[in-house]
C-alpha cells in the first residue's frame, strides 16, 4: 500500500507526465544542506511533477549557492537563514557584486536545535544563558547545571544557515565569539561531533537532532529558521512556477 505522500506524488506525476515531458528545460538549485533535508529530499519529485521542470540539485552552503546564482552556475541559491546575513558575509570578499539584483522568497519555517550529547544532564536553559554561552560570558558547563566541563560550541564553518539564523534571532546582529569553537564543513556532521564529545553545543536543525543520538538542550523561546529560494533578478514564468510548486508542497502535511 502506498503512503499519502507516494500517492501525492504519483497523482501529480500522471495529471502532468504530458507536461512534464514536452518541458525538459532542467533548472540547477544549489545552497543550503538544510534546505536540501528539509525539501528538496522529500519532495523534488513532487515539485517536478508539479512545475513541469526538472530539477538538479547541489548542496553545499547558502553563501555558495548565492555564489554560484551570480556566476551563472546556478538558476536558484537555497538559503536557511536571513538573506542580510549572508549579503553582508558576501560583501566582505565580493563587495562589487549586485546584491540589489537578488530576490528571495520563502519556501518553509522550520526549527533550529542546540545539540547535546546524551551523558549532559541539561536539558533546559534560558534564552538569556545560551546568548551568554554564544558570546563567551559563560564557558563551563558547571554554570549552567552541568558537568564541570569547558563548553565547546560545534557549528558550521562560515556560510551556514543555522548560525545565521541564532546571530541574527537570539544574538541580535551580534557573531557568535565562543572560544575553542569546533567547525565542520556541513549541517549533518555537527549532531556526529557532539555524539562523541560530552561537552559539546552544537547549533543544528531539529530534524536532524531528532534523528541523531543526542539530545536537545531545550530554549525558552524557540529558533525559528526560514528556508528561502533565490533568484538573480525578479523571477522568470518557469522559476515562478516551481517557487509555488516548492511552497505548496513543502507546506502540505504528508504522512511521516
Amino acid at each position: 500500500m502506498h503512503s499519502r505522500r507516494e500517492m501525492v506524488v504519483l497523482t501529480l506525476f500522471a495529471f502532468l507526465l504530458p507536461h512534464s515531458a514536452a518541458a525538459a528545460q532542467t533548472f540547477i538549485v544549489q545552497g543550503s544542506t538544510t534546505f536540501t533535508h528539509r525539501v528538496m529530499e522529500p519532495y523534488q519529485l513532487a515539485i517536478e511533477a508539479s512545475s513541469g521542470y526538472q530539477l538538479t540539485v547541489v548542496p553545499n552552503k547558502s553563501s555558495l549557492g548565492l555564489l554560484a546564482l551570480f556566476e551563472k552556475r546556478a538558476d536558484f541559491a537555497m538559503i536557511s537563514g536571513p538573506l542580510e546575513n549572508e549579503i553582508d558575509r558576501l560583501k566582505q570578499n565580493h563587495p562589487t557584486l549586485p546584491f540589489d539584483q537578488l530576490r528571495d522568497f520563502n519556501i518553509l519555517n522550520t526549527r533550529m536545535a542546540f545539540a547535546i550529547n546524551r551523558d549532559n544532564p541539561v536539558r533546559e536553559i534560558t534564552s538569556d544563558k545560551m546568548r551568554a554561552i554564544l558570546l563567551g560570558e559563560i564557558t563551563i558547563w558547571k554554570d549552567v547545571g552541568g558537568p564541570d566541563l569547558p563548553i565547546r560550541i560545534v557549528q558550521v564553518r562560515a556560510g551556514g544557515g543555522v548560525q545565521a539564523s541564532v546571530e541574527e534571532v537570539l544574538l541580535k546582529g551580534k557573531s557568535i565569539a565562543a572560544p575553542n569553537p569546533i567547525l565542520v564543513q556541513i549541517s549533518s556532521q555537527v549532531v556526529k561531533v557532539v555524539e562523541q564529545l560530552p561537552e559539546a553545543l552544537g547549533l543544528s536543525q531539529l530534524s536532524i537532532v531528532m534523528k541523531s543520538n543526542t539530545a536537545e538542550l531545550k530554549l525558552d523561546h524557540p529558533i525559528e529558521q526560514h528556508l528561502n529560494l533565490v533568484t538573480l533578478g525578479d523571477p522568470t514564468p518557469e522559476t515562478l512556477r516551481i517557487i509555488e510548486a516548492a511552497r505548496r508542497i513543502a507546506n502540505t502535511e504528508f504522512d511521516q
